[in-house]
């Protein structure tokens, strides 16, 4: 987030903190995961980017990147990501009005979960040639079949909304209860425990014609810019994250003492923070730069959001493990968490690789291959030089 901020947002920012930081479930059981998400609903959240037409507040990205700082600071586990950061803004750009009008007001009261289907990694470069699920015809309604090997939230949404490859070529953006008859929900025992996921195998399931959501074309408009969303909000949460290391890591150094004195004393350590502390803010200015161009934002501009946060959370997650010594592997501290949260953001919603070679295409004007043409729909513009 940009170092300006609101009075509004400050207010939000500070409201977000004291509730997340009192509420705190990365080494809870899951038991009490719906009590956090009934306080978050409770607080407007689940509301935060919808429409207003919908039943929303109507706020853009600025104000969910500020949840979403708060939340990587803290490790949250809540529907928070996959269902208002994925679902909301693949629902807003791609779903056809009367679909919006009928699911988004209780999703933006939370009485509702909802995840994606969409792919390996939610990658904004999908192409239907890379989609998990076919969906064919049948009669006025359709079909779907397939594999989702690693689904958010999956063992808890009460649906998903699945982007598939039709028959007949194309895509669609279809919802699927968890419940319904043909749907298989395996949960995984995910390397992150604050970010859970599940298998979704899917037989035969058949849908009504209305759970098809989209109109024909809105995906190829709407999805890689709706991933590209997503992605520059997990961008924000890998920001709070890195943030969190620095935080443990000096507060940690100041107390440890060695040879007589605190370890942040010694020289190198104080270069090493410095340098998590470059990595931080290079990111935050990044993801501002991205922010403030809103909807209207280049290529350029959301892929260096993206590569400078997941290398700075990584970068200082793994830094914070080092400066903490041996104990920063152990489960009573923080920074073996955030590390696996960095590793895990690094892989979905397009790699830091994948990203940096869309923008060289770019710059490049090399001929658009799938990833370019993904790419210039998740600018919504073609990239500045």
């Amino acid at each position: 987030m940009s170092a300006v901020l609101t009075e509004e947002q400050r207010a939000l920012q500070e409201t977000a903190a004291a509730y997340l930081a009192s509420h705190a479930n990365a080494r809870e059981s899951r038991d009490g995961d719906q009590d956090l998400w009934q306080g978050i609903a409770e607080l407007g959240w689940a509301a935060v980017i919808v429409p207003e037409a919908f039943g929303g507040l109507g706020l853009g990205l600025a104000e969910a990147a500020v949840l979403l700082e708060e939340s990587g600071r803290q490790l949250s586990r809540s529907p928070l990501f996959a269902s208002v950061v994925l679902a909301h803004p693949l629902l807003v750009r791609c779903a056809t009005d009367p679909a919006c009008r009928r699911l988004l007001p209780a999703m933006a009261e939370g009485r509702c979960t909802a995840t994606v289907i969409a792919g390996p990694g939610l990658s904004p470069f999908v192409a239907a040639a890379g989609l998990d699920i076919q969906a064919r015809r049948d009669g006025d309604g359709w079909v779907l079949d397939g594999l989702a090997g690693q689904v958010l939230d999956g063992d808890t949404a009460d649906m998903a909304l699945v982007v598939a490859r039709l028959a007949e070529g194309g895509m669609g953006l279809f919802e699927v209860a968890a419940g319904l008859a043909g749907v298989t929900c395996n949960p995984l025992e995910a390397w992150d425990l604050t970010r859970p996921q599940a298998g979704w195998q899917l037989d035969g399931v058949r849908l009504a014609a209305e759970a098809r959501l989209d109109s024909p074309g809105a995906l190829d408009d709407g999805l890689c810019g709706a991933l590209a969303a997503t992605a520059v909000l997990l961008a924000a949460e890998q920001v709070g994250g890195a943030a969190r290391c620095i935080e443990l890591t000096v507060a940690y150094t100041r107390e440890r003492q060695q040879f007589g004195r605190p370890v942040a004393s010694f020289q190198a350590v104080k270069h090493r923070c410095a340098q998590m502390m470059v990595h931080l803010e290079s990111a935050r200015s990044a993801l501002g730069s991205a922010l403030a161009a809103s909807s209207g934002a280049a290529l350029d501009e959301i892929a260096v959001a993206r590569v400078q946060a997941a290398e700075a959370y990584r970068f200082c997650a793994a830094e914070a493990i080092q400066l903490h010594g041996g104990v920063g592997f152990t489960w009573e501290y923080d920074p073996q968490l955030h590390f696996k949260r960095a590793q895990w953001g690094r892989q979905w919603f397009g790699t830091p690789d994948a990203w940096r070679a869309a923008v060289a295409d770019s710059v490049l004007g090399q001929t658009p291959d799938t990833r370019h043409h993904g790419a210039q729909h998740a600018a919504g513009t073609r990239a500045r030089r």
